[in-house]
């Protein structure tokens, strides 16, 4: 047996691939028989059964629309615990598991690195995964996976922001070789479900993430990183659909989605009105007892969920082997809820608002209890696929506590003996056969990828353009302009053929300019979108660009107005103003505007402010602002105001003039990030409890508290490491969090004086 390198927190890979067949019966089961009320609503299951079932059992108890059925392709003991799924340019699947997530109430050893990415084939192209090898073992809670070149794949880690590349030098399925890509030295102690996730490739040839305010590129082999100017608000799944819109969950505020109006490149903007209240609504059939929060989530008489508390894992259905009507529609997992929600994209004059498809319904929903979809992917066979972590318990450790009002509802219900399990469904329909043949993308020549950009399904053009960006093969820049300019081509085939020319650093002037011209409004605003980098190296690029500001497309004038944001000349200013006067019924360019910037002037404020500190108390400050921008500003906003998107309220208290954090003596404050907080503020009960992080360290939680307590309009002083240092040894025999009503009775042990 050949040996291995060493490699990856000093354990060792396996010495050798571990392989697994298996053949699971290629079976379609009748959908859950549901019952329904007068009004046509399924009547909830109020008993169900908690115990685990088999796949084939599971399956029977899933609700989904007439003609809809999955398909098992792969189960335990083949995959544990799976949270993500990538298919490489072969058609071989990467699946990440998180082996020691919640393996009981308390979370107990999570940080343990005994976590996998496995590596499952169908062989015999029956759409049934028979092979598997452990591609790479010893990980703490792999995040995300994105395949380059064959044998290579792009994972991050929980617990850090750095980025690597795992390799397979000699073709036997297992990584024998790591490199680190992008190296980050920022601490990440963050709780497990607020860090990074996604590292989706997408049309314009950048990857995106959530949390960590950053995007990347792949150059001549080698990662760049490019910063972003505000992090997205997303915690579970990126998705995108076929012209490049990112659109991001995040579980923690309990919004379905967000950051799905303009590219995060060029900022943070959620009108209110995206989505209303009804949006947020959900429609379980089956009781749901283990929800965090407690009576105020669920909906009576039946105890269902009553709204989004655990949105994650969603995708843009980009297939062409379901109902064409499926197409382009935005498909949300809610596993506390047992189901996935489907919605319409709606793009009103350039603004996008999501609708549920059904009415009081869900287009996928389970009595089974243990059905835990986390997400959803468009396969290369052009299904959708959806991962199921058949897991008991779905909430971390930070909300099972001994006092916590889920951990009996999970004890009660068993739920915490489940683990170990997991399932990959196919969904498929009854008019639509979906096709097995297999990719081999790797083995193509460049101009056989070029093809795939007349693919209607969105994986084959996708992975065609990466793979022609990462080869850099320029004796198909030909073929490739004659595609972006054919007005026989498919419009989304033109648009894949200008993005690899643009990664290709290989897009003329000549074929630029015919795109601005193009009759598709969708080829115009990707030429908009291009020309931001064009105008990088060409002055007058910009000069080609203010044409479009009589465009007819509102989603062209839009994109003008982006890509001109960060050209800071006379002329990009004029077109910003050319665009916000001629078009005042364009609600989306003025607000995007003017939220970018009233960001701007929020910064440079803060910047002047920390210049009136000194060095210490100037770097708490800084340090802390990063802090926020990496995790506090998902639930207290980027202004420090809360978020509330839908109508909703806010999901977090305000910071922005908020009299307990302008107090004197700040050892509020720091008790609440030690311990955590939970139950009413100030007369206001919020979605979701403040979490503890006091397993950072005294600079942490100072620099933390220096910066909330600074800017948003707040004049508190700084908070300096030694401060938290006397509270943190003053309770340190405590275990439980607090709540405001005893916060307000303990006397303040801190007061200083300066800054």
């Amino acid at each position: 047996m050949k040996k291995k390198k060493h490699w990856l927190l000093g354990v060792a890979i396996l010495s050798a691939a571990t392989f697994y067949t298996c053949k699971t019966l290629k079976q379609t089961y009748t959908n859950y028989p549901v019952q329904r009320d007068a009004d046509g609503r399924i009547i909830v299951d109020m008993h169900p059964d908690p115990s685990p079932k088999s796949p084939i059992e599971e399956m029977k108890h899933i609700y989904m629309p007439p003609g809809y059925h999955l398909q098992l392709v792969a189960s335990e003991p083949m995959i544990s615990e799976p949270v993500a799924i990538a298919w490489d340019g072969n058609g071989r699947m990467y699946v990440a598991e998180l082996d020691t997530y919640m393996q009981d109430v308390n979370g107990t050893g999570e940080h343990d690195p005994l976590c996998k990415i496995k590596l499952l084939e169908d062989t015999n192209g029956d759409g049934v995964m028979d092979k598997m090898t452990v591609f790479a073992d010893h990980l703490i809670l792999p995040r995300t996976l994105q395949p380059l070149e064959k044998g290579k794949l792009l994972v991050s880690l929980t617990w850090t922001n750095s980025l690597y590349c795992l390799t397979d030098t000699d073709g036997d399925g297992v990584a024998d070789k790591k490199e680190t890509v992008f190296e980050s030295n920022t601490v990440n102690n963050a709780n497990l479900e607020h860090q990074k996730s996604g590292l989706i490739w997408n049309l314009d040839n950048r990857m995106y993430l959530t949390y960590d305010p950053v995007r990347f590129m792949m150059k001549n082999g080698k990662i760049t990183a490019d910063t972003l100017v505000e992090g997205g608000q997303g915690q579970w799944g990126v998705a995108n659909d076929d012209y490049g819109r990112i659109f991001l969950s995040n579980a923690g505020v309990e919004i379905p989605a967000i950051d799905f109006q303009q590219n995060l490149h060029y900022g943070v903007l959620n009108p209110k009105d995206q989505f209303d209240e009804a949006f947020s609504a959900v429609w379980p059939i089956v009781t749901t007892p283990d929800v965090q929060g407690g009576l105020g989530r669920l909906r009576m008489p039946d105890s269902t969920l009553n709204h989004f508390t655990s949105s994650n894992g969603q995708s843009i259905f980009r297939g062409d082997k379901l109902p064409s009507d499926m197409s382009g529609d935005l498909f949300v997992c809610e596993p506390v809820g047992r189901l996935i929600r489907r919605a319409k994209v709606i793009d009103n004059n350039g603004k996008l608002s999501l609708v549920n498809a059904y009415n009081k319904a869900e287009f996928i929903a389970s009595t089974d209890l243990n059905f835990r979809p986390v997400n959803t992917v468009t396969g290369p066979d052009g299904c959708m696929y959806i991962v199921d972590m058949y897991h008991g318990i779905i909430q971390e450790s930070e909300w099972t506590r001994a006092n916590s009002y889920l951990r009996p509802k999970i004890q009660q219900k068993g739920l915490q003996n489940n683990v170990g399990r997991g399932r990959i469904f196919r969904l498929v329909h009854d008019n639509y056969k979906p096709s097995f043949v297999r990719p081999r993308m790797y083995d193509e020549t460049s101009a056989q990828l070029v093809q795939h950009f007349n693919s209607n399904n969105g994986w084959w053009r996708d992975n065609a353009q990466k793979q022609l960006v990462l080869r850099n093969d320029k004796s198909v820049v030909p073929m490739l302009e004659k595609m972006a300019v054919d007005q026989k081509a498919r419009h989304l085939a033109r648009i894949h053929a200008l993005w690899t020319l643009n990664g290709m650093d290989a897009l003329s002037n000549a074929v630029f300019s015919q795109a601005l011209k193009d009759p598709d409004a969708h080829v115009r605003k990707t030429a908009a979108w291009i020309g931001e980098d064009l105008m990088k190296t060409d002055a007058h690029v910009i000069d080609q660009l203010a044409n479009l500001v009589n465009d007819p497309d509102a989603d062209v004038r839009f994109q003008l107005l982006l890509s001109m944001r960060f050209v800071n000349s006379a002329k990009s200013k004029s077109i910003i103003a050319d665009l916000i006067k001629k078009y005042p019924n364009d609600q989306i360019l003025s607000l995007s505007q003017t939220t970018y910037e009233n960001n701007i002037k929020a910064r440079a404020e803060q910047a002047a402010r920390q210049k009136q500190l000194n060095a210490v108390s100037g770097k708490l400050v800084a340090d802390g602002q990063t802090i926020f921008k990496q995790l506090c500003f998902s639930c207290h906003g980027t202004d420090g105001k809360g978020v509330a998107i839908g109508g909703n309220a806010l999901t977090a208290p305000a910071l922005a003039g908020n009299p307990d954090v302008n107090s004197q003596a700040p050892d509020k404050l720091i008790r609440i990030l030690l311990k955590g907080l939970s139950g009413p503020i100030r007369g206001t009960t919020y979605t979701d409890a403040m979490p503890s992080v006091g397993n950072n360290d005294d600079n942490y939680i100072a620099s933390v508290l220096s910066y909330i307590r600074s800017d948003f309009g707040n004049q508190g002083r700084v908070v300096l490491p030694e401060d938290v240092a006397r509270i943190r040894a003053s309770i340190a025999s405590r275990t439980t969090g607090y709540t405001m009503a005893e916060l307000d009775t303990i006397r303040p042990i801190l007061f200083r004086r300066g800054r």
